[in-house]
């Protein structure tokens, strides 16, 4: 898939999605688009677990919120992004930015590989994220912040209209 079509076609999904296995390399090559995003200071701050074993997937099917709960329950995987939250430059860490910047590799390289998924953040974070970590085995000092579920989704979905490039970015100065 082209890369500017692979943009335009992205799309979150929360529904059901087919029993179709995710083949290893496709993961690998899905999570090595999320590592080599860029990170601030080359701090790397962001790595990586894969579950692919149904039980495991079920497990944090559980903890999940409701509202994506469909989608995680019949994932084929779930990719956790796991933060360190370590300062780089004097007392800042850019772990927010980097996850953000690693999720969005992963959703393109999802996309052009024909797969779906959704960012998976606000049902897991505080205790949730911390029974996830244990589940995967993350050591304590860092954090699951995203995840995100993966599959051939059942029922094909369609981005969300996004307003035009008129009303959100203008050349030199805020609004034109």
């Amino acid at each position: 898939m082209e890369f500017f079509e692979t943009v335009r076609t992205r799309y979150s999904y929360r529904g059901k999605l087919t029993d179709q296995a995710v083949p290893r390399d496709h993961l690998r090559q899905i999570v090595q688009a999320g590592i080599d995003a860029p990170t601030g200071c080359n701090a790397q701050s962001v790595s990586f677990v894969i579950a692919d074993e149904p039980s495991i997937i079920q497990e944090i099917a559980k903890i999940n919120g409701d509202r994506t709960n469909t989608v995680c329950r019949t994932a084929q995987a779930v990719i956790a992004l796991v933060c360190d939250k370590t300062p780089v430059y004097g007392h800042q860490s850019f772990y927010l930015e980097d996850c953000a910047a690693a999720a969005q590799n992963i959703f393109l390289a999802l996309t052009a590989l024909g797969y779906a998924s959704v960012w998976i953040e606000g049902g897991i974070l505080g205790e949730g994220s911390v029974q996830i970590g244990k589940i995967l085995g993350v050591p304590k000092e860092k954090e699951v912040r995203i995840l995100m579920p993966v599959g051939v989704p059942e029922k094909p979905g369609t981005p969300n209209p996004k307003k035009p490039f008129e009303q959100r970015a203008w050349f030199n100065k805020y609004g034109g």
